[in-house]
């Protein structure tokens, strides 16, 4: 069976998808950090704690990110925009002005997130033009800050709670 399928509806379509934004990072192994903004996030498992995201094999991010064997996940507060769209720029010095810590794993954890989360890499799987990292939780910080928010490609802050 052939479906009739292009990228370009499907990116639309999941394009009204309300996602959080996040950014993953990594150390290469001469230990400079690595990350690029992602939307491609969600919890896997609670016991054991596992998380997944899926990264292009285009990336000029892959290397690191296949090599390092761990990961930080950063979901972005409404007021990191600017943190979002300049690690969704490429070739440009993302770290550049960007203040950060080694997590537990020796990954890059941003300052101001909403949540971070240090995974150590547990599996990687191949998915289409992607390969989805699956990592083991190991450290997770959070605050009540409200986080960033996209939909219909634009950013968005959330609105009064609904009951």
């Amino acid at each position: 069976m052939v479906l009739d399928m292009d990228g370009m509806r499907l990116r639309k379509a999941m394009s009204q998808y309300a996602t959080g934004i996040a950014v993953a990072t990594t150390l290469d192994e001469d230990g400079l950090p690595h990350g690029l903004t992602i939307n491609s996030f969600n919890s896997v498992s609670l016991d054991p704690p596992l998380v997944l995201w899926s990264l292009s094999h285009k990336s000029g991010n892959l290397e690191a990110f296949t090599q390092s064997g761990h990961f930080a996940i950063n979901i972005l507060s409404q007021q990191q925009k600017d943190i979002s769209m300049r690690f969704a720029t490429p070739d440009v010095d993302r770290f550049a002005g960007t203040d950060w810590q080694k997590g537990k794993l020796g990954s890059p954890v941003l300052s101001g997130v909403v949540a971070s989360m240090d995974c150590k890499v547990e599996q990687m799987v191949e998915g289409g033009d992607h390969v989805i990292f699956i990592g083991r939780v190991v450290e997770a910080n959070h605050t009540d800050s409200p986080p960033l928010l996209y939909h219909g490609g634009a950013y968005h802050s959330l609105g009064p709670v609904l009951d």
